[in-house]
This record gives C-alpha cells, structure tokens and sequence, in this order.
C-alpha cells in the first residue's frame, strides 16, 4: 500500500489543502479511520475531526476555519467606538495621533485608525513628492525674527464661512504675517486689499515687536508681488528691510500658505459665529492656541512660544500676544491710516494665573498672567483661554 509524506508537512506547504483532505476523507470511508492514518502519516484524532466535519457540514466543512478570536477582550467599548466616528466627521483634517494628544483620548493610534477605517472614514494617502531641497533644515538654522513672511487669504472662497460672512458683514480678506523661524503668527481682517490696511497691519507688528526688545534693523520682510505690498506698505517698515519673491514662486511664501490651509481646515470649517465682535474673539482664541500650545510636527512638536522659550528664554509671554483687529477701522476717510496704542497688558494685584483648556483638559505649558480687563472667550472647539480687550 503506498504513503504519502506527513500530513502535517504537506498542509504547511500547501496555499489550500482542500483536495488533500478531500482525499484523506475518501480513504477514511473506504479503509476506515485508523488504516487512513496510517496511510497519510497523521493521527487518528484529526482524521476523525475532518471526517465529521464532511459529514455535518459537506465539502464546505473541509475549508480552513479562522483561527482569530471570537471575543476580543480588549475591544473598544461600542460607546466610545461612537464618539471618535463622530470626532473625525467633526474633525476630518486631524490625525490620529494629534487627536490623542490633545483630547487624551485612551487608544491607540493604531486602533483608532482600524475604527475609522471600518467606517469608511480614512482617506487615501497621498504620495509624497521627493524634495529637491530640504528647506525646513535649513530654516531651522535661522535667528528668531530674522524674516517675517506676510501675505492675505481670501476668505469668500470658504463655504462654511462665506453664509456667515455675507449675514454678519464679516471680513473677506485674511492679512497673515509669520516669523519663519518660530512659526508665531500674527493676524488682522478687513473687508478689502490695500496698500493703506496693510501699513496698518505691518506698523502694529513693528511696534509690538520694538516694545518687547526685537530688533527691527535685522528684520526682513517677505512679500510677493501684490498691490497691497507696495506704495504704503515699504514705508510702514522703517528700520526693517521688504523684499519680493520672484513671480510665481509661490514655494516661497510656504510659511504662510500653509498656515492658511491649516485654519481653513481647524477654524473656519469649523467655527460659527454670532457677531462681529464673537469673530474677533474667537480668531483671538485660535490665534493664542496657535501660538502658545499647538504643536508643530516640522518643528519638533513645539510650539511656537516653545520655540521662542528655548532660543530666547528671557522673552515676555506677551510677545506673542498681539491680538487681530478689523484693518478698516484704523483707516481714515482719505484713505490714510493712523496706528492704535497697543492693547495694556497690565498684571493684576493679586497675581492670578488663568489657565487654557481644550475640551476640559487643561494644555500643559499654557499659562497667562491675567490683566485687569481680561475675560474668558469660548469657541466651538471648546478652547477657554484669558483674551485682553482688543483695542
């Protein structure tokens, strides 16, 4: 009577060993159980269970059954399962690691993507482009407030935001100035481009700058080549040198652009409001958020202010409090401007320090001294943070 080789040996080295088991079945009923043993190099157990399972089952009952565990004793519980679904439709441009950490969510990153890929809410990869020069290396070289990229974004383009805009006579136009060195950013709004608003823009920033001891002969500022770039706008430099990228290098001005993506997708996407007043405030709360907690992954997870902190550890916090205005109300009827005094960071008798929150949570390292007249300003995202008057 021939043999086969061991059974055991061949199932290892087969993709499917339906049709050898089939066999192995075949000879069970012809010679019986124990000579099919034999002949197949196998135990009589297993030769016992696949006969079963053809007699209960038919030829389906041969297929290889799943070996994973019925019960997952680890399992996201169904309640919490839930809420990430529902965080990521709210927040569909964080990732999984980021959410983790700013909302101390208690999973992992690896697990909260497998949920939110069950539910069809993880988008394709993109693929990455290869650099021709790694320019963030060689910015991370640079002194603080060595160049200051500025630029404005149109914000009726935004869906969200546009209703909002055109019922409460909100800004269309965004003016961004960004140190590239700490990433700080600084905003202001107005309702049209102009070389006048943006005098304004960059004289407020020269001034809070020059207050808190930065110096402005050392500054450069960075533009393209817009209307609202020239005319006014050189003159309200001083000391601080302007210059233009090329026409259509747009890769210069990536400091800016992609601040202006991110709070398109984390703010303005987001956000409602319920006046004018609750815009400036909130822009205000997102701005301070910006800067003082969130953290920036091409920056080695710091923020700004971190940033700062390290470089020039005996910086005042309100340096990077210079809070966003409406460009237009600092604009006279001849089209000429005139420079507010700056907002009175003034320190409270009693010393109070209040704290920012996110969801609940206190942010670690976010801390602000609390001035006479400051007040708690609340926004969608649930950020509380201590806001100054905004003059």
């Amino acid at each position: 009577m021939a043999t086969f080789a061991r059974y055991f040996d061949l199932v290892r080295e087969m993709k499917n060993a339906y049709n050898h088991r089939l066999r192995l079945v075949e000879s069970a009923k012809q010679r019986g159980i124990k000579p099919t043993a034999r002949l197949f190099a196998t135990t009589v157990p297993t030769v016992r269970k696949w006969l079963r399972r053809f007699q209960q089952h038919g030829p389906s009952g041969l297929l290889e059954h799943s070996r994973a565990r019925h019960h997952q004793h680890h399992k996201t519980p169904a309640t919490l399962e839930a809420q990430l679904v529902e965080l990521r439709k709210t927040l569909q441009h964080f990732g999984a690691r980021r959410l983790i950490r700013e909302f101390d969510l208690p999973i992992g990153h690896g697990a909260l993507e497998r949920i939110w890929r069950e539910h069809g809410l993880m988008e394709k990869r993109r693929r990455k482009y290869q650099r021709k020069q790694d320019l963030a290396h060689i910015k991370a070289s640079w002194a603080l407030f060595q160049q200051i990229s500025a630029d404005t974004k149109d914000l009726d383009d935004i869906p969200h935001y546009w209703l909002q805009a055109q019922r409460l006579h909100l800004p269309v136009i965004q003016y961004t100035a960004r140190d590239v060195r700490s990433g700080l950013l600084f905003w202001a709004f107005a309702q049209q481009r102009s070389a006048s608003a943006s005098a304004v823009f960059a004289s407020r920033i020269q001034q809070h700058l020059d207050r808190y001891g930065i110096s402005l002969r050392d500054l450069v500022w960075q533009t393209d080549n817009g209307g609202e770039f020239k005319g006014d706008f050189p003159k309200a430099l001083g000391d601080s040198q302007h210059v233009r990228i090329p026409p259509a290098a747009h890769t210069y001005q990536s400091d800016v652009e992609t601040v202006h993506r991110l709070e398109e997708d984390e703010f303005f996407d987001l956000e409602n409001f319920a006046s004018r007043g609750d815009f400036l405030a909130k822009v205000h709360t997102y701005q301070l958020y910006f800067n003082l907690v969130r953290p920036n992954s091409h920056k080695e997870n710091q923020s700004p202010w971190q940033i700062i902190e390290r470089l020039a550890p005996r910086s005042p916090l309100q340096l990077c409090l210079l809070p966003p205005v409406f460009l237009d109300y600092h604009l006279n009827d001849l089209g000429g401007y005139h420079v507010p005094r700056l907002p009175s960071f003034r320190q409270a008798s009693a010393g109070r320090w209040t704290r920012i929150y996110l969801c609940g949570r206190e942010l670690p390292g976010a801390l602000l001294r609390n001035s006479k007249d400051a007040n708690l300003k609340p926004c969608r995202r649930h950020v509380f943070i201590a806001a100054p008057s905004i003059c």
